[in-house]
């Protein structure tokens, strides 16, 4: 599967297994991943601070909705806006238009499943503020901010994994480069143009999520700032969206790239997108010395 000469081949088959029609996708299998890591970094936040353990489920469940939700709509808004009209099913399903094929065990025709491939980071993010803001309500009866900054502990690390995902399936690729690195996607979308090496740019981002993930740790565990609402997640979104801001320097366009055309500010989407998260993250980071947890003993 992979040659190392001067740049590594990557051609790997782009399913794990089929069972009965059903083709399980590395991919798909990166996100249960990542909840999976979050799931248990979490309960080990929730054991720490005396939170119910039973509550773990019903977060996990509003996370996975509100992260999958926001990020799969993101990707129609700000990268292929006009899929909402031509390809509605696929926006709104894992499948995608396929010629004597069928999904569902039959149900859709012409259509074969391939998972959740379109998956916009910054709509993911949006989603599980969204999904929070509800839980918190429902659940915890406190200010959604004390939830999000847990949150914010542990998504480096599903981030991580979610890029590796995309490493797979030889998307969001780099730009061409003569790096001893370099990667040449064999299976890339016709879109990015010829199969040349370039940046592993989704591996760049891993590893970048990766390190913040320790810092988070770090941040919560040895310093007092868990003690302040809103300063770990403004660390975490001033950060996140830092790297990746320096990471889309390395990648080709994505779709449709909405959102930059209309300022034509010589930034990519993922950039636009990145700027006010970050905004947002110094404000609470900085404004967080007003809102001290008062429940906080430690």
């Amino acid at each position: 599967m992979i040659n190392l000469i001067a740049y590594i081949d990557w051609d790997p088959k782009p399913y794990l297994f089929e069972l009965g029609g059903f083709k399980v996708h590395i991919y798909s299998l990166c996100w249960i991943v990542a909840f999976i890591i979050g799931w248990y970094l979490m309960s080990n936040i929730f054991k720490k601070e005396h939170q119910k353990k039973e509550l773990l489920d019903p977060l996990f469940l509003y996370t996975f909705v509100g992260a999958i939700a926001g990020a799969r709509l993101g990707e129609y808004l700000f990268y292929d806006p006009s899929a909402f009209i031509e390809r509605p099913i696929e926006v709104f399903l894992p499948v995608q238009h396929a010629v004597g094929e069928s999904a569902f065990f039959g149900l859709l025709q012409d259509y074969e499943f391939v998972g959740f491939s379109g998956l916009a980071s910054h709509g993911a993010a949006l989603g599980v503020i969204i999904s929070s803001y509800l839980f918190s309500r429902k659940y915890l009866k406190r200010n959604v901010l004390w939830l999000l900054d847990r949150i914010a502990v542990v998504v480096p690390f599903g981030g991580a994994a979610v890029r590796i995902g995309n490493f797979y399936n030889s998307e969001i690729v780099g730009k061409e480069t003569a790096v001893s690195w370099a990667v040449k996607f064999h299976q890339q979308s016709s879109g990015y143009g010829e199969v040349v090496p370039r940046h592993p740019a989704q591996i760049y981002e891993a590893i970048g999520y990766i390190i913040l993930g320790f810092v988070m740790i770090y941040a919560y565990n040895k310093t007092d700032k868990r003690k302040y609402l809103g300063a770990l997640l403004g660390i975490f979104l001033f950060f996140l969206f830092l790297i990746r801001f320096i990471v889309e320097f390395y990648k080709e366009n994505q779709g449709e790239e909405a959102v930059a055309q209309a300022l034509n500010i010589g930034l990519n989407n993922g950039q636009v997108l990145s700027i006010p998260f970050m905004l947002i993250g110094i404000y609470l980071f900085i404004s967080s010395k007003n809102r001290l947890d008062t429940t906080q003993s430690n």
